[in-house]
Formats: structure tokens, sequence, C-alpha cells
């Protein structure tokens, strides 16, 4: 694992956003696997700008979300296909058809995660992996207490989750959460080629130290990166305070990145 640790998460975002766009020049079939909530908004408005300057170009680009919820078409305001679509879609020349988001709305989410994991291999699988981390050290909706080999499947969402989410609903109300969502696994995620984490603020700092000096366990299921090749893990300097080796971290991956 390679932890750049910056001053800000708009340092962070950009240099995240950098090693996209860079992928993407050299290879304009990249496949690419997105993550929603806040924390990569900046990243995305970035790789827009790329977009918007012409550095770069996304139209052979095919990209496969992490997770939806169940119970939500892509038109609701709360589902990660509308968020998608607003943050990074609509202001990149991607082609609509070439995102894919698992189908809350689905008769069967068992064969619609099946299938999505078919239509992950058939394109030769992900070559960059966007994550973010709960507080509680998870990533995509694989909560802690979930297995570290996990495929894409349905899953229940926990009573913290609920109540963290319920500020984005209707009201603020719990009740409009859904209680069940599709989901990557963590040995989905844990395939991709690359994998970049991104992680910001102080609420994150267990976790990060949970990820990357803790040893590896089902119960902080990001710590899986830990046996990733190739994975890299942008942090603020709040989000990173509580790592013991944060100076090292810091210098190796500035000589990596060659600043």
């Amino acid at each position: 694992m390679e932890i750049v640790i910056c001053k800000t998460k708009e340092e962070a975002s950009k240099l995240a956003a950098d090693m996209i766009t860079a992928a993407v020049q050299k290879n304009p079939k990249t496949i690419l696997g997105l993550a929603t909530g806040s924390t990569p908004v900046p990243m995305y408005t970035e790789m827009a700008k790329a977009v918007k300057e012409k550095k770069v170009s996304y139209k052979f680009v095919k990209s496969w979300n992490l997770d939806e919820y169940v119970g939500l078409p892509g038109t609701h305001d709360q589902s990660y296909r509308y968020f998608m679509n607003k943050n990074l879609f609509e202001k990149i020349d991607i082609k609509i058809s070439n995102t894919h988001v698992l189908n809350g709305m689905a008769k069967d989410p068992e064969k619609e995660c099946a299938k999505y994991e078919e239509q992950i291999k058939k394109a030769g699988g992900i070559d960059i992996q966007v994550l973010g981390i709960g507080s509680d050290g998870h990533i995509a909706f694989n909560e802690p207490g979930t297995s570290l080999s996990s495929r894409t499947g349905v899953v229940y969402l926990t009573p913290s989750t609920i109540k963290d989410n319920a500020r984005l609903f209707f009201k603020g109300k719990e009740s409009e959460v859904p209680t069940r969502a599709l989901s990557m696994g963590v040995g989905t995620i844990c395939e991709a080629k690359k994998i970049i984490m991104l992680a910001f603020g102080k609420n994150k700092a267990d976790a990060v130290k949970g990820m990357v000096e803790g040893g590896m366990s089902q119960f902080c299921t990001a710590s899986a990166l830990q046996a990733h090749n190739d994975a890299w893990i942008f942090c603020d300097e709040e989000s990173a305070s509580k790592l013991k080796l944060r100076d090292y971290y810091a210098w190796r991956s500035a000589t990596k990145l060659g600043l």
C-alpha cells in the first residue's frame, strides 16, 4: 500500500484525479470502478476539468459502480445512478451506455448481482477501482463482519449506516432509508488491477489506522487492501493523524510520485 498524505483533501483529490487522467491517456479503453458519496466529488470535479481542458477523453472508457440501494430507481435523487450522472457522467464525454450501476429495482436482486460480476469479467476486469472508507473501516456496503472473499451480492445495512445516511433522505427520517443494498464484494473489489482509496477528515482517522497498521480482519473490511499489490491511499492530514509511521509513508509515496 502506498499512503499519500496531503495537507488538504483538495490536494489529495487532485493527485488522485491526475493518476486516473494519466491512466486513461495511456489506455483510452480503461475500465473504471467508481464510488459515490461526498468523498470522491472533488476528484470527479478535477477529472471533469481535465476533459474540459481537452487533456483527456472518456469516449471509450467503461465504468462499473460499487453499489446501489435496493428499491430506489435511477431517477431517485438518492440513488447512486442519479448521483453518478449529476456528479461525473454528465460532466465528461463518457457514453452513458458504457456506465454500469447495479439495478436497485431488479426483480431478482441475486440474479442482478451475478450478472454484474459476469459483465465485469467479460470486460476484462476493473483497471482502477475508486474507494472511500467508512468510519468503521468498511468499503462499499461491506460492513464489519463481511468475509474478505465476498462477491457482489445483496447486503443488509446496519443501524449505524442507516442512521448516517438518513440526513440525505426526506426530512432526515431513518424510515426513508432502504434497509438493503446491492454491493460489490470485498473479493470482487480486490481483483481490480489498481485501487485508489480516498480518506478525508478526523472522523476517518481510526479507520485509516486500522486499515493500514492493524491486522487484516473482516471487522475492518478495508484492511483487505493490505494484500493488494497496487493500492494507493490518498489522505489529508486529519485522516492520517493516528498513523504511527505517517512521516515515513508521506516520504515514501512522495518519492514514488516524483514529488
